[in-house]
């Protein structure tokens, strides 16, 4: 007879695949019984993640037979929504709150997709099942909502089943593989010098200079936006990004980049030159503190991206790249700048796409080149007869 399952021994526990795929983990405890996980897993290491939090607690001395259930009969759990809630509130990313763009992203997956069906359940309640049968509903169609919801979700119940003295919940339920990752619908092509500079020609003069520098110097929207004249060194021919702005909750708040990579200088191909004293000279204030490209309406607001847009779709319709979204002409400047020949460490800093380690690795090595990637850039446009 064929056997039922694979068993796997280790250092502490076993885990064993059964004859549905799924893993199941058991140990031996301190009083000499053998215990099993309430449930099995999707994936191996989750069983063993989850033996690793048995042995955690035998170590520290917090192991009982059942800490869940002896937990759930000594105090009331908590809803999914009242432990949400107070997560939310708490929440910190290396040391640092949520960004408030991040802040306003969960409150609508939470309120939307999680609380309906999970906010007054009892959070030791909710079972891999319960999540499996929710997420096979979940916002059909938008894979990146599902994917981004699901990782919420996940990351929610991983820090119940790590409370202390006694977690939440014995395990996290959410373990469907692959469910929190999403795959890129938007293929970008990047434009064109041609298209580049047909853009740039159909776009009112006062936004010329922003769609020059989110493409030539690959910046964020958010980073343009809070641009102000003292961020402009004209002497070294670089951009200073210290501060991005984000709109959420109905206003505009100023903070630090993206990441922590995403503070740096950016040297400016020459040829931009006439461009930006241009613009400098005419539509932007005197004082350093002056916004480079405000709003309209008002020179001491941020513009809108909506603003921009109704601008910028005819501009890329004349140019016949109707699906180039704004952002994708930062990755036009990436590709420009790769092909001079930057490496892919002068890449991550030009783009300040890195994790903070990685950054100060680069930041030595790659500051003078970067100078020298402007200068290939703006012969590049030269060769091209692309200018402003």
């Amino acid at each position: 007879m064929a056997a039922t399952s694979r068993r796997a021994r280790r250092g502490f526990g076993r885990v064993e695949r059964v004859r549905s795929g799924r893993y199941r983990a058991a140990y031996t405890g301190p009083d000499g019984h053998l215990h099993r996980a309430p449930v099995t897993f999707d994936a191996k290491d989750d069983a063993v993640a989850w033996l690793s939090a048995r042995r955690a607690e035998i170590a520290m001395e917090l192991w009982a037979p059942d800490t869940a259930a002896r937990s759930a009969r000594s105090r009331e759990m908590p809803t999914f929504r009242a432990y949400a809630e107070d997560w939310f509130t708490t929440r910190r990313v290396r040391g640092r709150e949520l960004r408030p763009r991040t802040k306003a992203m969960y409150r609508v997956m939470l309120d939307r997709h999680i609380y309906p069906t999970f906010g007054d359940v009892p959070i030791d309640r909710i079972s891999p099942e319960d999540v499996g049968a929710w997420y096979d509903q979940l916002a059909p169609g938008r894979e990146t909502i599902r994917a981004h919801t699901y990782s919420l979700l996940r990351t929610i119940f991983a820090s119940a089943a790590a409370t202390r003295p006694a977690p939440l919940v014995p395990y996290n339920p959410a373990t469907i593989r692959g469910a929190g990752t999403s795959r890129r619908v938007h293929r970008v092509e990047p434009a064109t010098l041609a298209e580049l500079e047909a853009i740039v020609a159909a776009m009112p003069d006062r936004y010329r200079l922003m769609t020059l520098l989110a493409a030539w110097c690959a910046m964020r929207f958010g980073e343009l936006t809070e641009l102000r004249r003292g961020d402009i060194d004209l002497r070294n021919l670089r951009v200073k990004v210290r501060r991005g702005v984000v709109h959420a909750g109905g206003a505009y708040i100023i903070g630090p980049p993206k990441s922590e990579a995403g503070v740096r200088d950016i040297a400016i191909p020459p040829h931009l030159m006439p461009a930006l004293r241009h613009h400098l000279a005419e539509h932007t204030g005197s004082g350093r503190e002056a916004l480079l490209f405000p709003s309209a309406a008002n020179a001491e607001q941020h513009l809108a991206p909506s603003t921009l847009y109704k601008v910028y779709y005819p501009a890329r319709r004349a140019a016949g790249r109707e699906d180039l979204r704004w952002h994708d002409l930062r990755h036009t400047g990436a590709v420009l700048a790769a092909q001079t020949g930057a490496t892919l460490a002068e890449l991550m800093l030009r783009l300040g796409h890195s994790t903070p380690g990685a950054a100060m690795r680069y930041q030595h090595a790659a500051a003078d080149r970067d100078a020298e990637i402007a200068r290939r850039l703006s012969d590049l446009a030269g060769r091209a007869d692309v200018s402003t």
